[in-house]
């Protein structure tokens, strides 16, 4: 045993006092992590422009949203700060929320691709993700080009609306004032699996930017979109809906909140849907 009791003690010496061949490597410090390579930054200037909404194909966000049929309390107008900008707050903990995941996919990827020759990506038109919209960007808008239903062949029927014109839904770059109409017809579409025609008209607004608070996230110099939809079908009533869309640099929609069917305020107070960035 005693052998062993001197190495032991020989080796505890050395690695102690650091003598000895071999003992110590001369080894590379720790390196600062390199950031991540964003494809895009927000840089704050006041407003957004083309390649700072840029759909991010098959990459899902969090989304919660209010459940059907549960309506919410809203206050678009906000609170003002210091400066005088708006302050949004949207951060509280609802025990209701659902929670969707939003993704954008290829038009190539869909059974409608054939209608819509000039579509480049569909998103969810629905937190359900049962309907689709399909849309074309450019450097000058965002444009919808129609909806479409997810599958070819739903329990509900099939749904496909194509645009005569398509509708800018965002001019760029996004400015706080500007404000346009566009207006969208449908001739020989479906609806749920029955005929349908008529107009959309699309009556849009950039209202100012301000903060916007959410339960995970706080967000600065947020762009609300105001957007008044009047859809008049060739058989039936017209309805009127209003939105209030959160947009910001390089994130997208970070917040929406929908009317009642027949609002005439733009600051409702009631809303049908509250869609909020987060888990």
């Amino acid at each position: 045993m005693r052998p062993n009791l001197q190495a032991s003690w020989v080796t505890a010496l050395l690695l102690l006092s650091g003598c000895g061949e071999n003992l110590t490597r001369d080894r590379d410090p720790v390196k600062e992590t390199e950031p991540p390579n964003l494809s895009c930054v927000p840089n704050l200037d006041g407003q957004i422009d083309s390649d700072e909404l840029q759909a991010a194909i098959g990459v899902p966000a969090s989304y919660l949203v209010s459940p059907p049929g549960e309506t919410r309390d809203v206050n678009l107008k906000g609170t003002a700060s210091d400066t005088g900008a708006p302050i949004w707050d949207m951060s509280q903990d609802f025990a209701s929320d659902q929670q969707a995941f939003i993704e954008a996919s290829k038009v190539s990827d869909h059974w409608f691709k054939s209608e819509f020759p000039a579509g480049e990506f569909a998103a969810p038109a629905d937190a359900a993700g049962s309907l689709l919209g399909v849309y074309q960007h450019t450097d000058e808008a965002l444009y919808l080009l129609g909806i479409a239903s997810k599958e070819e062949d739903p329990k509900a029927g099939k749904t496909l609306l194509v645009y005569n014109s398509p509708i800018a839904l965002y001019k760029f770059p996004l400015i706080a004032g500007t404000s346009w109409i566009a207006v969208g017809e449908v001739q020989n579409g479906t609806a749920y699996g029955l005929p349908y025609a008529g107009k959309d008209t699309y009556e849009i607004e950039v209202g100012p930017t301000g903060q916007l608070e959410l339960f995970d996230y706080t967000f600065e110099q947020v762009h609300r979109v105001k957007l008044h939809v009047v859809q008049e079908p060739s058989v039936g009533q017209s309805v009127t809906t209003r939105q209030s869309q959160f947009l910001f640099e390089c994130f997208g929609e970070v917040a929406r909140a929908v009317s009642k069917p027949g609002e005439t305020k733009d600051d409702f107070t009631q809303a049908t849907e509250v869609r909020r960035l987060g888990q």
